[in-house]
């Protein structure tokens, strides 16, 4: 199959309405080397690179899940644009960005009915300003016959 591994998709397929992030890049535990106090950072899988995770909030006014993690692979903890005077989220606009499907069985029991979900991944080389106006697609209409 052609498609393997993290896939890329432009930033305003994913986010239409635009983006703000609700607080800092914080580092990604990697709980499997981490013992007690010394917490280790988890890399990227094919770059090598330290892993950093920012909350995000979808602008669209009709999206299913409200607030998204965005990781982003730097060799250093990412900064923020500069926000605007007044609201207390930056908007802000992903470079690079790629979404990994996965089944998400955290609500199967192994009681008969297996409630499992797909869910999404999203990962990204950069963060910066929007560049531009964010618009939706227009859907196309078809001509009355």
């Amino acid at each position: 199959m052609a498609l393997q591994g993290p896939i890329p998709v432009e930033f305003g397929t994913v986010f239409p309405d635009g983006a703000f992030a609700a607080g800092k890049f914080e580092m990604v535990r990697d709980f499997d080397r981490s013992q007690g106090d010394r917490v280790v950072q988890q890399v990227d899988k094919v770059t090598g690179l330290p892993l950093w995770v920012v909350e995000v909030i979808d602008a669209d006014p009709e999206a299913r899940q409200r607030t998204v993690k965005v990781k982003v692979a730097a060799a250093v903890q990412p900064v923020l644009p500069p926000s605007a005077p007044g609201p207390p989220f930056t908007a802000v606009e992903f470079e690079g960005l790629t979404v990994t499907p996965y089944a998400d069985a955290s609500r199967c029991q192994g009681k008969g009915k297996c409630a499992a979900r797909q869910g999404y991944s999203l990962k990204a080389t950069g963060v910066r300003a929007p560049s531009r106006g964010v618009t939706r697609p227009v859907p196309e209409h078809k001509d009355a016959a």
